[in-house]
């Protein structure tokens, strides 16, 4: 599992995707006992820092401008992505803005991009605020701990590391946590507040017994679907690491390399699962696959073996080609995250539980079918699109395009998509496996918060970059109305 680090907030590895996610995700929210957590309040929020370019979603109801974020298209594209979006609507789902009154449909992304380069929270947030007296950044620090009175059970400063030197900060009135969903329970547990059973055997003194680093929730992905084409219209890394190439991008700040993470278009679907006001799965197209830089190192980040990669993708390296990615929008499937020791430089245990309920990999497996439906639909037959057919060597005893084998090709080519949730638990406080209140404060620990994508007591129906930033809209709100009172939700009004 690879996480953020730095001050990009929790976008630093993500595709920078702009998804809001499905109304009934967050009016399930509220129906947990979190109030005010509901869409229609969390819908001011993502559109608060927003400031989209798309001159018709700037006339709807669902998208913000003037925002510190700028939205937009990638201004590079290819044929193939106007051909998925037509081919899912000739599968019967319009084209329509994913992030307005209904979700279902298939779009041409859009994602946090500025000028052709990725318009992280650093740069719309960090860098206009810089320079206030009241802020103070420390680069290359390690937060070890949280330092918390055993006595009055407040939080009163944070320990840290920095150029080999422990230096401590207090706090007079609050300390807000945003490490994220795997560094923020470390954090947590670290200095004594998580499940007692766990930290007590590390010799942690018990500060809070809570819940922290469960209901882990993440967004897996099936990889190395793939499609060839007879036409030179998908992202080969021959045929673009031409200089022309990456002049374009750093002149004219357009061109391929502008792409959002690789992603061109996105569609939402139900299975036999789900229903169309909730879509359970979610296609990332890409016109490329792990093909397209001929072994070079997409094969090393997907863990890919040599076998299976000689096999199935060497015979085709090179090729054009694009790609299907179907995730799982909502699993059932729950992990943890554990410390592994109570050395706070030793990376955390982390089990994600992927597939551990059956019922995951069955909705995956609907995906890909539809995926392979979709690909041979009457649009793409114009670039000769057929599916890349030499199976898996684990799976030959399947028959290729079975539902057995889809399962045993998900089950050897499935990734995260990089968006952990859930592991600081937002819930009232009837909810045992809280840790957060809706106002997102620490039960059982005073001046302390956690304000990232560790609260959200479930998972979005889609990439969890705007969610996360909206959490951290929201959750500044909440601490100036806390402090500020009346006068704030006034001056907010106004």
């Amino acid at each position: 599992m690879i996480t953020a680090y730095g001050v990009e907030y929790e976008d630093a590895d993500d595709t920078i995707l702009m998804l809001l996610g499905n109304k009934n995700d967050y009016d399930l929210w509220e129906k947990l006992g979190n109030p005010g957590w509901d869409y229609e309040n969390v819908l001011y929020y993502f559109k608060k820092s927003e400031d989209n370019r798309n001159p018709y979603l700037q006339k709807t109801p669902y998208h913000g401008t003037g925002g510190y974020l700028t939205v937009q298209e990638s201004p590079w594209r290819t044929p193939l992505v106007v051909a998925f979006v037509q081919a899912g609507n000739e599968m019967g789902y319009p084209i329509r803005d994913i992030n307005g009154a209904e979700q279902a449909g298939f779009m041409i992304a859009q994602g946090t991009i500025r000028r052709g380069q990725r318009c992280s929270t650093a740069k719309g947030f960090l860098r206009p605020a810089r320079l206030r007296r009241n802020l103070h950044i420390a680069l290359n620090a390690h937060v070890t701990r949280l330092l918390i009175s055993p006595h009055t059970k407040r939080a009163f400063g944070v320990e840290f590391y920095r150029h080999g030197r422990r230096q401590v900060i207090t706090a007079r009135r609050e300390i807000v946590l945003s490490a994220g969903s795997i560094n923020s329970p470390q954090i947590l547990m670290l200095s004594g507040i998580g499940p007692k059973e766990h930290i007590s055997k590390l010799g942690i003194p018990v500060i809070s017994d809570l819940r922290v680093g469960d209901n882990l929730q993440d967004h897996v992905g099936m990889g190395g679907l793939t499609f060839l084409v007879d036409k030179p219209i998908s992202i080969v890394q021959d045929r673009f690491e031409a200089f022309p190439m990456t002049m374009q991008y750093v002149m004219n700040e357009k061109g391929p390399m502008t792409t959002l993470g690789g992603v061109e278009g996105l569609g939402f679907i139900n299975t036999i699962y789900g229903n169309r006001s909730w879509p359970d799965i979610q296609f990332h197209m890409a016109p490329a696959s792990i093909n397209s830089d001929g072994g070079r190192k997409v094969r090393t980040v997907l863990g890919i073996t040599d076998n299976l990669y000689n096999t199935v993708y060497k015979p085709i390296a090179n090729r054009d080609a694009w790609t299907i990615m179907p995730l799982l929008l909502r699993p059932r499937s729950r992990g943890t995250v554990r410390l592994r020791t109570k050395n706070p430089f030793h990376y955390p245990i982390i089990d994600a539980n992927y597939f551990a309920d059956s019922f995951d990999i069955k909705t995956l497996v609907e995906g890909a079918k539809f995926a392979v439906k979709l690909s041979q639909s009457r649009v793409f037959k114009q670039f000769g699109s057929r599916i890349h057919t030499i199976p898996f060597p684990n799976c030959r005893n399947h028959t290729f395009g079975s539902d057995k084998y889809w399962e045993c090709h998900i089950r050897t080519i499935s990734m995260t998509i990089y968006h952990p949730v859930g592991t600081c638990k937002m819930g009232p406080e009837t909810d045992s496996t809280a840790v957060v209140d809706p106002r997102l404060r620490v039960y059982g620990v005073g001046g302390l918060r956690v304000i990232d994508a560790s609260i959200m007591p479930t998972i979005p129906s889609g990439n969890t970059n705007a969610p996360a930033i909206m959490v951290g809209e929201k959750g500044a709100d909440l601490i100036k109305e806390d402090w500020l009172g009346e006068n704030y939700r006034r001056s907010k009004i106004g």
